[in-house]
């Protein structure tokens, strides 16, 4: 376990209204993600915001060793979530970045490094952030279907984030969770080492679905859009049905049955970017 990885204060207060940090993949890959985020959320009472500023949090060149140019995206990333609104993001790497990386990053700059602390503190993952801080497990949902789940590296190991996934899948009724075997083990994205040491990364990816196979479930659940990403394409390449899904998605899907309250459209709160508009297009509101 990462050292990282402590017991966070809950909020004194229930949240109205929190900030949707959406990440690069499930913006340009993955919207239905980001949708099912903002159903969820709002179905549970909490109103979303978007962000419309937000770029990337600078993973992708903080863990290449670029650190000079991981600093202005990271810099960007302050100033767009500057203010108090808790920040949600349906990503354990990109939450881990700014809460155990970012302080790392600015380690020589002191003024940077106080508003680094002050943003890492409102960063919640999806999941963590319905059980931990809104206290809430079984939301209700039902489905009638066979699943199995990953427990994703950062999600794991930088966060702390175990129970509260397994919370939230346990309250849906009539899901049937077949265990995983080596559920905690890497599936090889690792975002540029997947390229970098594509061998290994396929030797681990091949590992990883043959257990997802072996389970019998037709349903994939994790909580990051890269291992989504690197699992499906796996999947697809061996031909096989078994369809790789967000957790936001999943609980998204058990709700459906469930009347919708009565609020703004929750995808107004998704740039057009994200719902399929040419790509090169600022985001904009409907």
């Amino acid at each position: 376990m990462s050292q990282h990885a402590t017991q966070r204060p809950k909020p004194t207060a229930l949240p109205k209204r929190v900030s949707l940090f959406v990440t690069c993949l499930v913006d340009q890959f993955m919207p239905e993600t980001g949708e099912s985020v903002v159903r969820v959320l709002e179905r549970l009472g909490v109103e979303v915001d978007f962000p419309e500023g937000q770029t990337c949090c600078g993973q992708p060149a903080f863990n290449s060793g670029f650190w000079s140019d991981a600093k202005p995206v990271a810099r960007r990333f302050l100033d767009v979530f500057e203010g108090e609104n808790l920040i949600v993001t349906p990503s354990g790497s990109c939450a881990a970045m700014v809460r155990n990386f970012y302080p790392e990053l600015f380690h020589d700059e002191p003024e940077t490094l106080a508003r680094v602390r002050q943003t890492a503190d409102r960063v919640w993952e999806f999941s963590e952030f319905i059980v931990d801080v809104l206290g809430r497990a079984d939301l209700g949902g039902a489905l009638d279907e066979k699943a199995t789940y990953h427990k994703c590296c950062h999600l794991l190991r930088e966060l702390n984030v175990d129970r509260q996934p397994a919370a939230l899948l346990a309250g849906v009724k009539g899901l049937a969770l077949a265990p995983l075997e080596r559920a905690e083990v890497c599936c090889g994205f690792g975002g540029t080492f997947s390229v970098k040491m594509s061998p290994v990364s396929t030797a681990m990816l091949n590992e990883k679905l043959d257990n997802v196979t072996a389970t019998g479930a037709k349903t994939l659940i994790a909580g990051d859009a890269g291992c989504i990403m690197h699992m499906a394409g796996g999947l697809r390449r061996r031909r096989s049905d078994v369809q790789v899904v967000h957790m936001a998605q999943l609980l998204d899907r058990a709700l459906a049955r469930i009347p919708t309250p009565t609020h703004s459209d929750p995808l107004s709160l998704v740039p057009r970017r994200a719902q399929g508009a040419p790509e090169g297009k600022g985001p904009t509101r409907p």
